[in-house]
């Protein structure tokens, strides 16, 4: 039970669906085995939202493969990433694109291998996530969002409400693989300075790779670039985004992130780096 998966099941709940699940926010320990082993037993509708082991395996496969392909659940849900599809140079990419060229090598190999587990699993391809509490308001709020000089780079995203309505969609779609990103990819840059005006402050100055310093996961996201396309799952499964750009969704947000006051705000920007 991660952050995207808590807002999912929140929604099914609220439908009148029985959900379990584990982790920390769950309710049984990942390694509970007898609990993870009669949940599923009992399960109409299997999701898993973990993601790859750091030794490049996939963890709910290696633990529990042969008791979810013997208990045949109706449905099978996969988180995975749209990173599969690698630097594409900003050309639009669907689901028919070539998967595995990019630094997601373990994302590709469970998404692959949650594939091969029959004619009931629907994995669903998710770009950057962003909702309450992870959104560049709150970066920009708390003085950590950065501006990046890279012409041409672009990123797709999507608000957690909308991965949620796409996964459920989902449930009563065709198997198969679904991009759930919304309408508009576009460069971090104007989404960081959507989010400063939001909060009627400057954007952070324009640096250079080299003067951000940043971490190398950081680095690695500014390594690729492209466009996520999301026709099919409108198409096939009806999916309809309630926050179709970043600007409904930062507009959305920001109703509910606390204002920056004068003593906290970011330091202007120059007039060359607005």
């Amino acid at each position: 039970m991660g952050y995207t998966s808590k807002v999912i099941a929140a929604r099914l709940r609220t439908a009148g669906w029985d959900v379990v699940g584990t982790g920390r926010e769950g309710t049984m320990g990942f390694h509970d085995r007898e609990g993870v082993l009669g949940a599923l037993a009992a399960a109409s509708h299997v999701l898993s939202s973990v993601p790859p082991s750091r030794a490049g395996g996939d963890p709910v496969l290696e633990a529990y493969g042969e008791a979810l392909a013997a208990a045949k659940p109706k449905w099978i849900g996969y988180l995975s990433s749209t990173g599969v599809y690698g630097d594409v140079g900003g050309a639009w990419v669907d689901e028919t694109a070539e998967v595995g060229t990019g630094r997601r090598s373990a994302r590709t190999a469970a998404d692959l291998a949650w594939q091969e587990l029959g004619a009931q699993v629907r994995v669903f391809r998710l770009p950057g996530i962003y909702g309450p509490g992870r959104s560049a308001l709150d970066r920009v709020r708390e003085g950590h969002a950065k501006r990046i000089a890279l012409e041409g780079q672009v990123f797709s995203r999507v608000h957690v409400e909308d991965i949620a309505s796409g996964v459920i969609a989902g449930m009563g779609g065709p198997a198969g693989v679904y991009n759930l990103g919304d309408d508009e990819p576009s460069s971090q840059n104007a989404v960081i300075e959507e989010a400063a005006r939001l909060l009627g402050v400057n954007p952070p100055p324009l640096q250079t790779l080299e003067e951000a310093a940043l971490s190398p996961m950081a680095l690695a996201f500014y390594a690729e670039n492209r466009r996520v396309a999301n026709g099919k799952a409108k198409r096939v499964l009806g999916w309809r985004l309630a926050y179709p750009t970043y600007r409904e969704g930062l507009r959305a947000l920001s109703a509910t992130t606390s204002p920056i006051i004068a003593s906290d705000a970011p330091a202007p920007a120059s007039s060359d780096q607005r």
